[in-house]
């Protein structure tokens, strides 16, 4: 793997957030060279605290504005586009579905549209998600599973998911799309998650909130296995096979949500803990569950970290973490 990106020159949006932060690090040990599109303030970004962000170009800016993203594209010829810019939050996109349409939605052809617009255009990864799927009544979800998301997280990610295979399929761009389960791992700061939350809580000798009731279930991916999918979907996507196709990226052994809480509770330092459940979340579904087999058949992509073995790393990247931060 190392050898493909070596000396290749890359495109990466949300390069910031937690997928984007380990991916980007991936790829520099491998010796690629990134430009990465940042939104918002990168100070308190996992990027910067693990000092990849050092090691990139970055451009501030927003990736619905077109002018700005063919401008970057036209002065910085790139061979593949990571797309992971999105607004990732269900709760904010129940609160404010129109910037996530504006966002996940517009964002994504724009990015198409100024890559098709080059005269040799890149390949692109785009990011869509299981969301996209929405509630069905026969599981596991499959790539050829219609998407029938409901909600306006569900169904951002499924239009822009929509879209990516249009670019594809009607403009021969060399586009795939990965659809990632739940993603996990060390990093991730937004403590309303159920992962980063309850370590945080467990580490901290507090009770871990549930916002649900507990029972729904999800698929999980340890984060370095969602970046090995991103990588092999890169190294292939001109393939015949891979261009215009999405793949699922799961480990498929579907879990609730206080069976995460209690796996997490009995690998802390305090396995006596019990959870509070609030009962509050809205507008989720109740189960979802990956097959993975496309990807293992068609990438040789097979997940290498059980729930158990990559909660361990998250964890102990927490208590490094939460140790650091309170000096």
């Amino acid at each position: 793997m190392s050898n493909f990106w070596r000396g290749k020159r890359l495109f990466i949006t949300g390069c910031s957030g937690l997928l984007g932060s380990w991916l980007t690090a991936e790829l520099i040990q491998n010796g690629a060279s990134i430009l990465g599109l940042i939104h918002s303030d990168p100070s308190h970004s996992l990027l910067t605290y693990m000092g990849t962000i050092e090691h990139i170009d970055t451009i501030q800016g927003d990736i619905r504005d077109f002018n700005l993203i063919t401008k970057i594209l036209a002065e910085n010829p790139v061979d593949i586009i990571f797309h992971l810019a999105a607004q990732t939050q269900v709760g904010v996109a129940n609160r404010d579905p129109m910037t996530t349409f504006d966002t996940n939605i517009k964002g994504t052809w724009t990015l198409l549209e100024a890559a098709r617009c080059q005269p040799q255009p890149p390949g692109l990864i785009i990011a869509s998600s299981d969301k996209a799927y929405g509630e069905q009544s026969g599981l596991p979800y499959y790539e050829d599973t219609p998407l029938l998301g409901q909600h306006p997280y569900d169904v951002s990610k499924a239009c822009a998911d929509l879209i990516a295979r249009t670019y594809a399929h009607s403009y021969n761009l060399p586009v795939a799309i990965a659809r990632c389960a739940n993603l996990y791992g060390g990093g991730d700061l937004n403590w309303r998650r159920i992962v980063p939350g309850t370590i945080r809580s467990v580490l901290q000798g507090e009770r871990p909130v549930v916002r649900s009731d507990g029972t729904a279930k999800r698929n999980y991916i340890f984060v370095q296995d969602a970046v090995r999918g991103y990588l092999t979907l890169g190294q292939n996507v001109h393939r015949p096979d891979v261009c215009g196709e999405a793949f699922n990226f799961g480990v498929e052994a579907p879990t609730t949500a206080l069976d995460m809480i209690y796996t997490i509770i009995s690998l802390s330092p305090r396995p006596h803990l019990q959870p509070i459940i609030l009962n509050e979340a809205q507008n989720e579904i109740q189960e979802q569950h990956l097959c993975s087999r496309k990807a293992q058949e068609i990438l040789n992509w097979q997940p290498r970290y059980s729930l158990e073995n990559g909660l361990r790393q998250t964890i102990s990247w927490y208590e490094h973490y939460l140790a650091k931060s309170a000096l």
